[in-house]
């Protein structure tokens, strides 16, 4: 459970400017995602540009983020639920820039479907990109929200995720096999579908970082393998 108050009004001012700005980067990564999707079903190069922007600010959040993390930790030596709320911290912010930066993998693929004599089927990417999408989604709110079963939730999702990659690169090989002039565009719908897998990777070790925020309870590795 979180505390209500600390002795330090300063000390709670910045708890609250880290988890407020957190969020922020977390919105951003969202729109991020969902420009990239848009931009690379639509090859839209406008939305492109959108995301790189985006993706800067980002960068600059996960450096400013560190800064004030680090600060705390040696200023406030925080324990129990502050501890693991700086801890998971510095672990969100890693996960978040890597959610933008596979958004932006996603974009740059616009420039070679737009060149391609043939443009292959997307297959199974409109559902990959609302599955990774959602999850992302769920994980941010969790986080807000200080819900541990909703975290949980997130981690169940990731499986149908790694499902539809491996039916969309089996599908792209197949489809390659029979044009063999249009296979860097082919490629780029198989590197989608894994920037997208990775993305609920991302979203889900979010989740666990909730988990262990909220209940002091390291649950990652700990799933039954498949």
């Amino acid at each position: 459970m979180r505390p209500s108050r600390h002795t330090s009004n300063e000390f709670e001012l910045e708890l609250r400017e880290i988890r407020g700005q957190l969020v922020a980067m977390g919105a951003r990564c969202e729109r991020a995602v969902q420009l990239a999707i848009a931009a690379f079903l639509d090859r839209d190069e406008a939305k492109v540009a959108e995301v790189v922007a985006i993706d800067e600010k980002v960068n600059q959040d996960e450096i400013e983020l560190d800064e004030m993390a680090v600060r705390v930790l040696a200023l406030r030596q925080p324990v129990a639920y502050d501890l693991r709320f700086i801890a998971s911290t510095l672990k969100f912010v890693t996960d978040l820039e890597r959610i933008a930066d596979e958004a932006v993998n996603i974009a740059e693929r616009v420039e070679t479907l737009k060149k391609a004599a043939e443009v292959p089927p997307v297959f199974d990417i409109p559902k990959m990109g609302r599955l990774a999408q959602k999850m992302l989604r769920e994980a941010l709110d969790a986080f807000v929200e200080g819900d541990e079963e909703r975290a949980r939730k997130v981690l169940t999702a990731d499986d149908e995720v790694d499902a539809l990659y491996s039916e969309t690169l089996r599908a792209v090989l197949t489809w390659m096999s029979a044009h063999p002039n249009d296979i860097p565009a082919a490629m780029c719908v198989a590197s989608a579908s894994k920037y997208l897998e990775r993305i609920a990777d991302h979203a889900t070790n979010l989740a666990e970082h909730v988990i262990y925020l909220e209940k002091g309870d390291d649950v990652r590795h700990r799933r039954s393998p498949q």
